[in-house]
């Protein structure tokens, strides 16, 4: 097979999976193409518009199963998404750039791998976080999303469940707009600033598309696979250390 029919499949994949948790797949997008060895031109706004895509679809899911609390959401996306905007407009070395990706990579794993053993549906102890901290970290959060074009939700949902400040499937939900919505104001900083998409993003964004489509519907109705976590995260794991190192 062709390297463009090979991409599109592993992007199906990686939408399917990630959307099942809430994620819209940035981080394994840009595993996926570090690993090919895709410049960081090509890979921020394709990580990005990928997100969109699929954060788009995992949102609604999400929210028709009532899983999205706005209370929950909004100080974390106020302080967010003008950061992750001026994130996306950024430019940092090629070598500053895989160090910062090689660490959200091994953040996503590390999330990913601490999540495996947690089956049940409900944290107990779950309160709602104050005002300055929900913002701080949606301001932190927002300005790293937008600057390697990792949509945050992977930072938010290990946030929000460490500190007990949503369920599983709050947290998925949550996530799941958060990511849509850094991804959206990174990648139009990236578009201001004359950023381009690489050729094949019509076939990426229809593999990703399906894959969304199907992995929401299993996320928001069934338990997630935990094997198949187990697996993101070693491969994320892989994928960052190489970006690292």
């Amino acid at each position: 097979m062709s390297e463009p029919v090979v991409i599109a499949i592993c992007f199906f994949l990686i939408a399917l999976l990630y959307s099942a948790v809430g994620h819209g797949g940035a981080s394994a997008y840009l595993a996926t193409m570090a690993l090919l060895e895709f410049s960081p031109d090509e890979m921020k706004p394709a990580a990005l518009a990928l997100n969109v895509l699929v954060a788009t679809i995992t949102s609604i899911r999400f929210y028709r199963a009532g899983y999205f609390s706005w209370r929950l959401f909004w100080p974390f996306a106020a302080a967010s998404i003008p950061l992750a905007y001026i994130g996306g407009g950024l430019t940092v070395s090629d070598d500053w750039y895989r160090l910062l990706v090689g660490a959200a990579l091994i953040f996503a794993a590390i999330h990913l791998l601490a999540r495996y053993r947690a089956s049940r549906e409900d944290i107990p102890g779950v309160r709602t976080p104050g005002l300055p901290a929900s913002m701080t970290a949606g301001g932190i959060i927002g300005l790293t999303s937008g600057l390697t074009g990792v949509g945050g939700g992977i930072f938010l949902s290990p946030v929000l469940l460490m500190r007990r400040w949503a369920g599983l499937r709050q947290t998925s939900a949550a996530a799941a707009v958060f990511i849509l919505v850094n991804s959206m104001a990174g990648l139009a900083g990236h578009l201001q600033n004359g950023g381009s998409f690489p050729s094949d993003m019509p076939v990426w964004a229809l593999a990703v598309i399906a894959g969304g489509l199907l992995g929401s519907w299993l996320g928001a109705t069934r338990f997630n696979n935990q094997a198949l976590r187990l697996l993101l995260g070693i491969v994320l794991v892989l994928a960052g250390l190489r970006m690292v190192a």
